[in-house]
């Protein structure tokens, strides 16, 4: 029985087990066999073999977007709209085949865009190149998701469900569970809330599924039983995603303003140019950028030049940004703009800048 069978086995008695108190402990330990297996499934095989045609595609620029949808909802055509790259559109599916890199300049960064051949049904199981463009999608820092407007719901959820099987999480904080293995002692566990869908026992039986015997788990907050199956993992990854719908003109307005008003939802159409500036406004928020200019003693701020950085960064991340042994010879910065209480304020190493700031870095 291979690994396939294993884990549409476990997905049938799942889905005909009954949801009680009862059988909370046999669906914990499906769940956990079953989160087993698809890992399991993702590890490339020992066995020495030719090389498959990956799609390692250099990492550049400020920040990596990977564009995700099933074949022919708009990709390729977003790709050569906002990019000055041509990816090749027709009316047939799979039009792409490999995967196409382009830049989206835009408030001086440089966003990197990569076009994705489509996803089908079973990708997470390796059909149509699935795997390998689910690889790529877990590189990036954000997930822009194509689906067609004209097309039912279903097709959203999915996309999601295969993301989710190969362990993207969507628009997920990381569960606030601290867990680390011991050499012995037994499992030691703990809550600092009251914990409402697993208990002492559960975790115990899942622990045990990976051969864990001796660990420390604590709880900050009421998880689940598949969360806690995704800290034991360690290998999963937690992006911001964008729905993008295109091909808003062939559907009617109050359909359209149904879709727009969905969380992380932008509706566009790219054949017709519609919304594609309030979607470069959407990614940038999304992916949390900003922009810092840098000062010399006595002349105005290089204004055409700024540093790209991510939000919450401090005056060290600058200092690094522009040279690594800028940090430790710093004596002080002067700062000009809203992170600052009075401008130019003087600070240290640890003040945190906003975006549109400018620094002037002051040497020992």
């Amino acid at each position: 029985m291979g690994i396939l069978e294993k884990i549409s086995e476990i997905e049938k008695e799942i889905a005909r087990t009954q949801k009680n108190k009862a059988t909370e402990y046999h669906l914990g330990l499906l769940k956990a066999k079953l989160a087993k297996y698809r890992s399991q499934l993702l590890e490339p095989s020992k066995k020495g073999g030719d090389k498959g045609e990956g799609f390692d595609v250099l990492k550049s620029g400020d920040a990596r977007v990977a564009l995700i949808g099933f074949p022919s909802v708009g990709k390729s055509t977003l790709l050569s709209t906002l990019t000055h790259t041509h990816s090749e559109a027709a009316s047939y599916e799979f039009t792409t085949l490999t995967c196409i890199p382009g830049v989206i300049e835009y408030r001086g960064a440089n966003i990197q865009l990569l076009d994705l051949p489509g996803i089908i049904e079973g990708a997470a199981q390796g059909k149509g190149r699935g795997r390998q463009v689910i690889a790529v999608a877990r590189t990036a820092d954000l997930v822009l998701m194509m689906l067609d407007a004209t097309k039912p719901y279903v097709h959203r959820q999915l996309l999601e469900r295969e993301l989710e099987s190969v362990g993207i999480r969507l628009n997920k904080n990381k569960p606030n569970i601290y867990f680390k293995q011991k050499k012995g002692g037994g499992l030691s566990f703990n809550s600092t809330c009251q914990l409402t869908k697993v208990d002492e026992k559960m975790v115990q039986m899942i622990l045990h599924e990976y051969k864990i015997f001796n660990a420390e788990v604590l709880f900050r907050e009421d998880c689940t039983a598949d969360e806690l199956i995704d800290v034991i993992l360690g290998n999963r990854v937690y992006l911001p995603c964008l729905y993008v719908y295109n091909k808003i003109d062939q559907i009617s307005i109050q359909e359209v303003d149904r879709i727009a008003r969905q969380p992380h939802s932008v509706v566009v159409s790219c054949n017709m140019k519609l919304n594609l500036d309030f979607l470069l406004e959407t990614l940038w928020e999304y992916l949390a950028l900003i922009r810092v200019y840098t000062k010399k003693p006595g002349q105005p701020p290089d204004f055409d030049d700024g540093l790209i950085l991510r939000k919450g960064v401090t005056i060290e991340h600058v200092c690094h940004s522009i040279h690594r042994t800028l940090a430790g010879a710093l004596k002080y910065a002067l700062v000009w703009g809203t992170s600052t209480k009075y401008s130019p304020q003087r600070v240290g190493v640890a003040h945190s800048v906003h975006d549109q700031d400018v620094v002037q870095l002051i040497k020992k």
